[in-house]
């Protein structure tokens, strides 16, 4: 009887197995339609394959924990506290060119794991949460004594920064700039597909998120989203720093976590920006779902301006500067 039940067991263990299986299999990746919309990535066409020849914003290295090295550029703008950009997806530091300059303190922009000219395995990384390994890595190595650090994220950098305040290094985090963040696919904030921007895997992110939920970990390298690059970026100047994938792991390691709203709860005092013409959220839903679990947020809505040229706004600059006045 018991040879029996063993059995049984093992025979539903294996049927179980393969309804994860055959939801990742099922869904091969594929090249996003070109006519799909997409953002507006007018304002980086126009500014940033000047940025890059600067010979003020080349990167240096500073290596991670795991010997990776990280590709930092590095700015020092007169006192004031260590100030981290994080970009968002698909791109790299250079989306900050022309923002970090004008930031007084100790700037740091880095091209995250994944990304860049030197991405490691593009569009990847080797486990959940080595991203906010990176971050933690980062600033250990620069911030000076009894200086105060803030971490600035737009988009889904925005995320990476909301899901570090509620991680186990949060306590290295003094403030918070968020710029249109990514906080979950379910929250109100979000538009359909990121108003075209990001396409799920959503057969794979289910059937990789059973398999995870009972610790097996060996397919979180496949890739689970697509962004809809325009094809002037890719077939631009820079097209070869774009990163058009993301792994089961990375995309997991760049957002919150599912329990988001605990995640918002553990962030310092914060400043929000948005645009009210942002393609990817709805700016005006930010406030009410953040107020309604911490105190600690300051809102802003800037009119007439979209999800990308939000990081390059005069009223984005001004912002920033005066909440960084109280450090």
């Amino acid at each position: 009887m018991i040879p029996q039940a063993l059995k049984f067991i093992a025979i539903s263990a294996g049927i179980t197995a393969l309804i994860p299986l055959g939801l990742i299999l099922s869904q091969p990746v594929t090249p996003i339609e070109p006519a799909a919309p997409t953002l507006d990535f007018t304002s980086l066409l126009q500014d940033k394959p000047q940025a890059e020849e600067a010979p003020s914003i080349d990167p240096e290295t500073i290596y991670m924990r795991d010997g990776y090295g990280l590709q930092v550029r590095s700015y020092s703008n007169g006192d004031g506290p260590l100030i981290v950009l994080v970009h968002g997806s698909g791109w790299n530091g250079l989306q900050f060119s022309h923002l970090a300059p004008q930031l007084a303190g100790t700037v740091l922009v880095p091209d995250l794991r994944g990304h860049g000219a030197q991405p490691g395995r593009r569009g990847d990384v080797n486990y959940i949460g080595q991203l906010e390994d990176d971050l933690a890595d980062l600033i250990t190595a620069r911030v000076g004594l009894d200086q105060k650090v803030v971490l600035v994220g737009h988009s889904s950098g925005g995320g990476l920064v909301v899901r570090f305040a509620g991680g186990a290094q949060g306590d290295l985090l003094d403030g918070a700039v968020l710029l249109a963040p990514f906080l979950h696919h379910s929250a109100p904030t979000m538009r359909a597909n990121s108003g075209g921007w990001a396409q799920p895997l959503l057969r794979r992110i289910i059937g990789l998120s059973m398999l995870n939920a009972v610790g097996i970990k060996a397919w979180n390298r496949l890739p689970v989203i697509q962004f809809n690059m325009p094809a002037e970026v890719l077939q631009g100047p820079l097209g070869h720093l774009a990163t058009t994938s993301y792994s089961y792991r990375l995309n997991k390691s760049y957002a919150p976590r599912s329990d988001y709203l605990s995640d918002i709860r553990s962030l310092p005092e914060f400043l929000l920006l948005a645009g009210a013409q942002d393609e990817a959220f709805i700016a005006e839903a930010y406030r009410p779902l953040m107020e309604a679990e911490t105190d600690k947020g300051a809102f802003q809505v800037l009119e007439d301006t979209g999800h990308l040229d939000l990081v390059d706004a005069p009223q984005t600059l001004a912002a920033i500067r005066g909440y960084l006045d109280a450090f």
